[in-house]
């Protein structure tokens, strides 16, 4: 198979499965991140930090930086096809995100081997690029294919 017809159906095969998760995923919907990029290991989704989400100390809540994190992670490790879930994470909070700030959170594949995964989640101010977080998670593959396709995906 030529390498362009393989890409586009990564491609495709990543856009089914974050199209199919996200639509069931409601904690990040009602946070109001949207995905703004995947691709075979990789997304970015977006959050906007509200008033809702600062600490007493009127920056964005740790656990909500993480969550941000943790949904590009979850885009990226699902974008090949299988149903994928996080085994563990670790986080780093380097600079606060402040109520109005847009942040961005880009996730990539460092490494699979067999079911296990791990990624990294670079979280940024959006105005400034600024990195407000450092993220490791990782991923364990359940081996079930991603309910938006009808064939398993390509090897």
């Amino acid at each position: 198979m030529p390498d362009g017809t393989r890409a586009d159906a990564e491609e495709e095969v990543a856009r089914l499965s974050t199209e199919a998760m996200w639509a069931g995923d409601a904690a990040s919907r009602m946070l109001g991140m949207e995905v703004t990029a995947s691709g075979p290991g990789t997304a970015s989704v977006t959050m906007t930090v509200r008033e809702d989400m600062v600490n007493g100390w009127g920056t964005c809540h740790g656990g909500l930086l993480a969550t941000l994190a943790d949904s590009a992670f979850a885009v990226a490790c699902n974008s090949r096809g299988t149903v994928t879930v996080a085994a563990g994470f670790d986080v780093v909070f380097l600079e606060p995100g402040r109520l109005g700030d847009e942040l961005v959170a880009t996730a990539r594949e460092v490494v699979l081997r067999g079911r296990s995964g791990i990624f990294d989640v670079r979280v940024a101010r959006s105005a400034d690029g600024a990195t407000i977080a450092e993220f490791r998670g990782r991923s364990r593959s359940t081996g079930r294919p991603s309910p938006a396709l009808s064939d398993p995906p390509p090897s």
